[in-house]
């Protein structure tokens, strides 16, 4: 590949990744993949060989918001984070642990709290639910321990004004690599106990 071409492709892969955390950061889509082809289409890039991956927009969201939200992220991250400590609490019994951009210190203004909790049926949250009169709506979504699917359910509700939405895991899957697609990264979690630090050093 020529040299010029090779240094156009690594700028437009660039201009896309700063257009994706723009897009994230403005807009509150948490899925990289749906900014990530918003982006490119924004740029009227045609080639999708060369798009960024989720590390380098990533890297740039965090930019963008150090840049433009500042203090204003930084509030809403600690509101999230203590908001989530206290869902965790409530759902003690389920063994929770926080995902997401919560966890990862990118959401916005607009970012839900993702919890995944680990039982033998996705009807015993249900049930502890009903029986505390909270609404909720019911969804599916995929994960994979190593190379093997599971659907799992994932319940959606409003936590004191916050949209929340619980992943329902196998039990079995609580020591394993619970990840996104076969090969990507395991999903960065942190237990009951890690929430109540992170929430704690931040005041």
């Amino acid at each position: 590949m020529p040299r010029e071409q090779k240094a156009k492709q690594h700028h437009m892969r660039t201009r896309i990744a700063a257009a994706a955390a723009r897009i994230m950061a403005e807009d509150g889509i948490e899925d990289f993949a749906t900014a990530k082809r918003k982006a490119a289409r924004q740029l009227g890039a045609v080639d999708t060989q060369f798009l960024p991956n989720n590390d380098e927009i990533e890297a740039e969201l965090r930019l963008y918001q150090s840049l433009y939200q500042g203090e204003e992220q930084r509030d809403r991250l600690r509101y999230l984070r203590r908001e989530a400590l206290a869902a965790m609490e409530q759902f003690a019994d389920f063994r929770p642990y926080l995902t997401g951009p919560v966890l990862k210190g990118t959401a916005g203004r607009y970012a839900d709290i993702d919890l995944q909790v680990f039982a033998d049926s996705g009807k015993e949250l249900e049930i502890f639910l009903l029986n505390r009169n909270i609404a909720y709506e019911t969804s599916e979504s995929v994960y994979y321990n190593g190379n093997q699917a599971r659907t799992v359910p994932v319940l959606s509700l409003d936590w004191r004004g916050t949209p929340l939405r619980v992943a329902v895991c196998e039990t079995g899957d609580e020591r394993g690599n619970v990840k996104t697609s076969p090969l990507g990264r395991p999903l960065e979690r942190a237990s009951l106990e890690a929430v109540r630090a992170l929430v704690a050093e931040s005041g």
